[in-house]
């Protein structure tokens, strides 16, 4: 029997922001009521503009709580950045309506002034209660709209706030408007009409500006700065070459390209853009962050720019004993190729050969390349010594540790392999010893270790602090 899908949690529920904008669409419905029918009863023009002004409010409201169940679907194969700027576009649209409203709202207002025709104005105090309450509705929602937006990052809440707070502005005109008639100005009512105007206008064009400006990825200064900086003190080897930023829906867009060592493996690379996405993302909490690494063409000296150079052709797997001598004032550089054991001679000849080629492009300084193929190892088969002959060997290196060190080693791993054995010891030295002289220290107990004993292929010595 197959069971029918119920509906998740997640798509009954409404997030925050949503519910946040559906009370938002009941409120300016609500508001448009109470203005239009006090303000036809009063014939007040200022009441019917704020009436018109609630109307657009109403009308973006249903965009943004419409937008926001756009901008909160994953991203897909058509939206691979999300569905973000269904926000900004919403925002936009409603500010174009709010300037159109605006405008027939003040036409009506100047021709009310020219003529001095007040209409049929009835200032009683039925509609000053009413705009009293309608500020305190104001008040209200444009504190919880801003809430919102601060809280979720939403540009679309952010405008509604501004819309609400224009409204409380709005409004007050009004009531100021009211309140003169009453004293005998009946002229009062059409110059508050024309203040709600100008404020709507002024209002319109501060939210077109700032959702034309993430609709046209402007950059937000202030955050490339952020990046920027934060890169530069976390990681001062690494180069930061460009920041890109970008904001939609209140999240940021980020892509950056650091230059690093040519020579660096690519598992170093892949490090280095790990640690810039994790820095980005404590800066710029939420973001979406692109890391793109370049190897450094300029600066490092000539063995690290030759080694970058070579690993940049196709096949080669892993270059070593980079050499670089003077001959007669003449830098020739040696080096190592390690390619597939199964690659053919005439293949591999040409891949050395692009290789002397692309050192000698990228370092004009030198003026020979010498190349020497190797193959690829192949893991090598080993077993556990017997345990008396372990025991022994132990013993033994336990012995020459401790009169070269003064203390028995860490750990001791011996392998039996086809060549003889195989011994693995770690070493403790002082943390605040050279690493040049560690370095000489390990090699001397390699030295004492293959002298002690004589069925030893290979010893491997590496150091720790202490």
């Amino acid at each position: 029997m197959v069971a029918t899908p119920q509906p998740t949690t997640a798509r009954r529920r409404l997030s925050a922001p949503q519910r946040t904008a559906l009370v938002s669409v009941f409120a300016a419905a609500a508001l448009v009521a109470i203005k239009l029918v006090t303000g036809l009863l009063s014939g007040s023009l200022a009441f019917i503009a704020e009436a018109l002004h609630s109307g657009t409010d109403l009308v973006a409201a249903l965009l943004t709580f419409l937008a926001l169940r756009v901008a909160g679907r994953p991203a897909d194969r058509d939206h691979p950045f999300g569905h973000a700027k269904a926000e900004h576009l919403a925002a936009l649209g409603e500010g174009a309506f709010l300037v159109l409203v605006s405008v027939v709202i003040a036409v009506q207002a100047i021709l009310r002034l020219l003529r001095g025709d007040h209409g049929h104005l009835d200032p009683s105090l039925y509609a000053v209660a009413v705009i009293a309450l309608v500020i305190l509705i104001d008040a209200t929602r444009a504190a919880v709209s801003w809430r919102g937006a601060r809280r979720h990052g939403s540009a679309a809440l952010a405008s509604n706030a501004l819309h609400f707070g224009s409204d409380l502005v709005g409004s007050t005109a009004v009531l100021a408007g009211l309140l003169f008639a009453r004293a005998g100005y009946p002229e009062a009512d059409p110059i508050a009409a024309l203040v709600v105007s100008v404020l709507v206008v002024s209002a319109a064009a501060r939210l077109m500006r700032t959702n034309v400006d993430v609709l046209m990825d402007r950059a937000p200064e202030q955050a490339e700065l952020t990046v920027r900086g934060a890169i530069n003190r976390a990681e001062p080897s690494v180069d930061v070459r460009r920041v890109r930023v970008r904001q939609a829906g209140g999240r940021h867009f980020v892509e950056v390209t650091v230059g690093m060592r040519a020579d660096a493996a690519l598992g170093q690379g892949h490090a280095v853009a790990d640690t810039v996405e994790a820095i980005v993302a404590e800066e710029l909490p939420g973001s979406d962050v692109v890391v793109h690494v370049e190897p450094r063409a300029e600066g490092g000296d000539l063995r690290e720019r030759a080694s970058g150079a070579a690993l940049t052709v196709r096949g080669v797997r892993e270059v070593h004993n980079v050499t670089l001598t003077r001959v007669d004032g003449r830098q020739e550089l040696t080096l190592h190729l390690k390619l597939p054991p199964t690659e053919s001679l005439a293949a591999a000849h040409a891949t050395a050969d692009a290789v002397e080629r692309a050192i000698r492009g990228a370092v004009p300084e030198i003026e020979a390349v010498v190349t020497h193929i190797e193959p690829l190892g192949v893991p090598r088969e080993g077993h556990r010594p017997a345990e008396a002959d372990a025991a022994a060997a132990e013993e033994a290196i336990r012995a020459v540790v401790l009169e070269r060190t003064e203390e028995p080693p860490r750990s001791v791993t011996l392998r039996r392999e086809e060549d003889g054995l195989v011994a693995y010891v770690t070493i403790a030295l002082p943390g605040d010893e050279a690493v040049a002289t560690a370095h000489e220290t390990a090699q001397a107990v390699e030295r004492d270790l293959l002298a002690s004993l004589p069925e030893a292929a290979a010893v491997v010595v590496h150091t720790e602090p202490r």
